[in-house]
């Protein structure tokens, strides 16, 4: 009997005693003891400040980027194993799919996420904030890495994906992790934590791994951790309101269980492919897992005069659902996690039955393929039927945690919203519509009350990710029940684990501190110029003032004809009256493409290539004789992954990205047009 260990201190270690026993959630079979007794909690966070911190913090965003690459390639590469043991989690080979590489997707893509963020180990939010009337005072926002220890509390239903998705982020933004999975499917959590381990990608301290219980462990929480959760509402609230947290002010997101929603619209009749759409959906999210998600529809709400149509289809349809071991032919569902799992089901489900009926399932007489049912943690689709949801409120408050979910009907849109609302608070709902003005009302009526929304129809069915899958640049969470947090989301997810900090000082101040170049900030003037400067030789601030040019009626006329833009502001003076015009005024493209032929060196030199526009403005408009120049900055500098040498035998040249701030100016000394342009520039190291 394997005995699962602890990764505590940079070293693996079993915890004391004999500890819980896990069982084997498809045959019965005990696979595996876990055990946490003898682990100090205490120096656990302190090895994670102390030691995984501070080397993660000194890496950049892009290097960050490249270690989560470089990780999701490895696992990507031992998925075999892994899937061999969710077997043992009752798993099918699609769950399983979603669990394990839904998971190293999320590294795949908070990798590429790195692009986002500048080459530094802090970052930057929002735009600057002109605090004084000449620009001599301005205000912006850094963001660095908090230096405490993320903690994530885990739930079972997911033992890869949940602790994937949270330390992909947590370590982009430079801090170390704690995993506590769930006791239940902790086996397999172990097998993907050793392969990281023993990948040697992470810096040490940058991970650690709690398999049995982690009571206490929040008695240690300083102000700088983050501590999230997902699981039961009940848990939640109780470890939300721990004592530490709150004199520590510690920042704890909660993502728990919540009574999900499906709408079908009263557009929808049998005949319509988004009716089939639906009752697909249905099946599915009760299926997958075996109904064991927090996304999970919970509530199925229908037009009162579809409750029948909708109730045969989805019974059809789960009839064909064939329950058993996933390992055989033909088996669509494997079994919940575990006994608890499916106790604790049982009793929910006898507790909703008291108000509402069961239409479809039978908790007795059902068949199990390839496997012993009562050795075994398998049950069927249990459907019930509440006709008086505004009445029978339990379906709104008690969620059997399985393949359990409950039909009700509805009369107006409005009736289907306020339904979807009595859940209080969901991580996600979706509607079923081919009518846009539905979707519209259901989505802007019941948004406040749901951390997603889908939308679905004919369109887009195809190549939805479905209800129950969170993305990972979408966050996931949501409001009341669901627990109020937020993970996930891009970019939106790092920041939960940076200090935003506001910080004031002259332009040239905050330049220096950001190594982002700020307008008004002193410029650095060199005999060279730029394009003639390899990546390593660019300075922050550096600066070419360009020659002038003064603006004709030919190069308005002939940039007209070039485009095709004839727009009459531009080549028609009669039509000026009761405008903001006094004249004829250049083209603002045609400003931004002379600046160009003013701030471009034409020879072959580093600069590889124009790589685009940030951002592009045309502040004052341009008359014929006026006279332009450029003001061309460094504004940033952000060096790119060299990619490996192709088969073909083509090695890729060792470069970054260069933004440049192009101001444009006319005689005045005013700015007519500013944009940031990037640049792909050759490294003068080409190792």
């Amino acid at each position: 009997m394997n005995k699962l260990q602890n990764y505590a201190l940079g070293q693996w270690i079993s915890g004391e005693g004999n500890g819980q026993e896990l069982y084997n959630a498809i045959n019965g079979d005990l696979i595996a003891t876990t055990s946490s007794k003898g682990l100090d909690f205490a120096k656990m966070c302190e090895y994670a400040r102390k030691v995984g911190g501070p080397k993660l913090r000194k890496l950049t965003f892009q290097e960050r980027g490249l270690m989560l690459k470089a990780l999701a390639i490895h696992l990507q590469s031992k998925k075999d194993l892994f899937y061999k043991i969710s077997w043992a989690t009752g798993a099918t080979k699609i769950d399983s799919w979603v669990d394990i590489e839904g998971g190293i997707g999320n590294l795949f893509t908070y990798a590429s996420l790195r692009r986002q963020f500048p080459n530094e180990s802090y970052c930057y939010d929002g735009d600057v904030a002109k605090l004084s009337k000449n620009n001599t005072f301005i205000g912006h926002h850094i963001c660095v890495p908090k230096e405490g220890v993320a903690i994530h509390i885990n739930a079972f239903n997911f033992p890869v994906w949940g602790m994937l998705e949270k330390v992909a982020v947590n370590w982009l933004a430079g801090v170390p992790a704690i995993v506590k999975p769930a006791a239940l499917t902790s086996f397999l959590t172990e097998a993907v934590v050793k392969e990281i381990i023993a990948s040697n990608i992470l810096p040490e301290g940058a991970l650690q791994l709690i398999c049995g219980s982690a009571n206490g462990i929040l008695d240690h929480v300083e102000s700088q951790d983050v501590v999230t959760f997902t699981g039961s509402a009940s848990t939640g609230k109780m470890l939300k309101s721990h004592p530490r947290l709150l004199q520590e002010a510690v920042h704890f997101n909660m993502e728990a269980d919540s009574l999900n929603c499906c709408v079908l619209g009263t557009d929808v009749t049998p005949s319509m492919p988004e009716f089939d759409i639906f009752i697909k959906e249905i099946a599915r999210e009760i299926t997958t897992k075996a109904g064991q998600k927090c996304t999970a529809v919970r509530r199925i709400i229908v037009p009162e005069n579809m409750v029948e149509d909708v109730q045969i289809a989805l019974g059809k349809r789960l009839a064909q659902n064939v329950i058993g071991d996933p390992n055989i032919e033909g088996v669509r569902m494997g079994s919940l996690a575990g006994k608890s799992q499916l106790i604790e089901v049982r009793e929910k489900v006898e507790l909703l039955s008291k108000t509402q009926k069961i239409v479809i399932g039978d908790f007795e007489n059902f068949e199990v393929k390839g496997a012993d049912k009562n050795k075994g943690c398998f049950m069927p689709p249990i459907i019930f039927l509440n006709d008086k949801p505004f009445t029978n409120i339990d379906c709104h408050s008690v969620e059997a945690f399985g393949p359990v979910s409950t039909i009700m009907p509805y009369k107006t849109i409005e009736d289907a919203i306020e339904l979807s609302k009595m859940g209080k608070g969901s991580l996600v709902s979706s509607i079923i519509t081919a009518d846009n003005t539905i979707a519209r009302k259901y989505t802007i009526g019941a948004a406040c009350m749901h951390g997603r929304i889908l939308v679905l129809n004919n369109e887009c069915a195809k190549e939805s990710t479905g209800h129950g899958s969170p993305m990972p640049m979408l966050v996931h969470g949501g409001p009341g029940r669901a627990g109020g947090g937020e993970e996930m989301g891009g970019k939106r997810g790092v920041f939960h684990y940076l200090q935003r900090t506001a910080i004031q000082g002259s332009p040239s101040t905050i330049t220096a501190i950001l190594n982002q170049y700020q307008q008004g900030g002193k410029q650095i003037e060199k005999d060279i110029h730029p394009f003639r400067q390899y990546f390593e030789d660019l300075e922050i601030g550096e600066t070419l003032i360009t020659a002038k040019h003064t603006i004709t009626d030919a190069d308005v006329v002939n940039f007209a004809n070039v485009s095709g833009d004839h727009f009459y502001a531009h080549v028609d003076a009669t039509s000026l009256e009761g405008t903001m015009f006094t004249g004829r005024v250049a083209h603002g493209y045609y400003i931004l493409s002379k600046a160009a032929g003013l701030f471009v060196n034409a020879k072959k030199g580093p600069v590889l290539l124009n790589y685009g526009i940030d951002e592009c403005r045309f502040t004052k408009p341009v008359y014929m004789g006026s006279t332009i120049g450029v003001r061309f900055t460094c504004k940033e500098k952000i060096v790119q992954e060299k990619k490996p040498t192709t088969a073909e035998g083509i090695e890729d040249i060792a470069k970054g990205i260069v933004k440049w701030l192009v101001d444009v100016y006319d005689e005045t000394g005013e700015t007519v047009a500013i944009a940031t342009i990037l640049t792909m520039v050759k490294l003068r190291n080409q190792d």
